[in-house]
């Protein structure tokens, strides 16, 4: 069994986040921008600023790098390829999805809005789990 390829995770990574962060933009700014601003007017919160946009952007390509980390994992036991890359992105998806499934129970999001952002969350991470798992390669053993 080879080890992890470091490098190649984070590279595979960096795109998967980039995937998603488009994904998040055309989301935000398009699909849900005016039941966010309505949420955020709700809960008597300022609008999103540049400082948050910044850490969202960090986030997510923090977790375009775990999705990789995840499927570099997973091909021991499943194989390299795209079945193993989508297994790896909804696995990371459930776990995301438990933080937007508390704001349901505590009332902050409604179940309609939780819904769209959980589909369109889980199209964006399997793309980008395929197209971070593409970049990803193990090391070359040495001789």
């Amino acid at each position: 069994m080879g080890k992890i390829n470091v490098a190649r995770v984070v590279l595979g990574g960096l795109l998967a986040g980039l995937v998603i962060n488009i994904g998040e933009f055309v989301l935000n700014s398009y699909v849900v921008a005016e039941e966010s601003a309505a949420l955020m007017e709700r809960l008597g919160l300022r609008p999103i600023g540049m400082h948050q946009i910044g850490v969202f952007l960090a986030m997510t390509f923090v977790l375009g790098i775990v999705i990789v980390f995840v499927y570099a994992a997973m091909r021991p036991r499943f194989g390299a390829g795209v079945k193993t890359a989508i297994i790896a992105g909804v696995t990371v998806w459930i776990v995301a999805m438990f933080a937007q499934v508390a704001d349901l129970v505590m009332g902050i999001l409604g179940a309609n809005l939780l819904i769209l952002i959980g589909i369109w969350s889980l199209v964006e991470m399997t793309v980008a789990s395929i197209v971070g798992a593409w970049v990803y390669q193990e090391a070359a053993p040495k001789m």
